[in-house]
């Protein structure tokens, strides 16, 4: 039996303290047998035998019953032994996947993007990437700005194309390229026969926008500030095509990127005066491991910068 009189661990330093011990309980409990145990383990018998010792010392509770260097399980050996097996299946089952998620050919890639760069640019990038790594996989997150930055800071995302580009320690950020940005009208809209406007001529409109935290309407606002007015935003919408629909339905007009397809009921006005641009950039943490197929894909979006967005 066990010497319990020991102090006992804190309860919340369980998990450390048992994680080294448990494949050495599970061999022992499999063997039922302290030598073979020890031969399976690489390790000397007495080293094993002192290690399960003191295992049953810090739980407080008799893990076997001993008949020599043969042992057989207690009640609670059998209960303990269900889950440490299930303990050590799951760190080998995750252990397998990080394993393969580095795999130069058929790794993983958390790559978060832009709602407007899902449509076509997105797709177009994937497609060219896995003609040289058919195999990799991605984990794609398409959401906005602010929220893929947070995604990236915890460790969940490996790159994000965001706008504006982030200026953040911790961060390293590649700009690959811009958009020009326009004022989307209804078609029937005064300025709808213009092919350009300053935007300061839509300083009485009602403006339809993304909500605040996204880039597109940092930039908006900004331009707005500079044209010398404050947008009087009547809708503020999660995706640029949603805000075409509106300004198309003639709820307000729209400070936004070129359309993957263009849309029938609005008109798309260049921005003339101080430049008027979306641009794009790839992030990733500062420091972090890059797996190979993470290191390839990035250097292969490097590689399209310029030529990122159509012209």
């Amino acid at each position: 039996m066990a010497d319990t009189a020991g102090t006992r661990p804190d309860p919340e330093s369980w998990g450390a303290l048992l994680a080294p011990r448990l494949a050495q309980f599970a061999a022992v409990a499999r063997h039922e047998h302290v030598t073979r145990a020890a031969q399976e383990l690489g390790m000397p018998q007495s080293t094993l035998s002192r290690a399960l010792a003191r295992l049953e010392a810090d739980l407080g509770v008799a893990l076997f019953a001993r008949h020599g260097r043969a042992v057989r399980l207690t009640r609670a050996g059998v209960t303990f032994r269900a889950a440490a097996e299930r303990a050590l299946a799951e760190v080998e089952r995750s252990a397998e996947s990080v394993r393969l998620d580095a795999d130069p050919d058929s790794g993983r890639v958390a790559f978060g993007f832009l709602h407007t760069l899902g449509p076509e640019t997105v797709p177009s990038l994937l497609r060219a990437f896995r003609a040289e790594y058919p195999r990799v996989r991605f984990q794609l997150v398409q959401t906005y700005g602010e929220a893929m930055l947070e995604r990236l800071r915890l460790g969940e995302l490996d790159l994000c194309l965001t706008s504006p580009p982030p200026d953040e320690a911790g961060l390293v950020v590649r700009k690959l390229d811009e958009q020009r940005l326009r004022l989307v009208v209804p078609a029937g809209h005064r300025l709808a026969g213009r092919k350009r406007v300053r935007l300061a001529e839509a300083a009485a409109e009602v403006f339809v926008t993304l909500e605040p935290g996204y880039g597109l309407r940092r930039i908006t606002d900004a331009l707005c500030a500079e044209a010398g007015f404050t947008p009087r935003v009547a809708f503020e919408g999660e995706e640029a095509e949603t805000l075409r629909g509106l300004v198309a339905a003639g709820l307000g007009v729209a400070v936004l990127p070129p359309p993957a397809v263009p849309r029938p009921g609005v008109a798309e006005l260049d921005l003339t005066g101080r430049r008027a641009v979306r641009e794009i950039g790839l992030a990733w943490l500062d420091g972090a491991p890059a797996p190979p197929p993470v290191a390839a894909f990035r250097a292969f979006l490097l590689a399209q910068t310029g030529t990122l967005l159509p012209a």
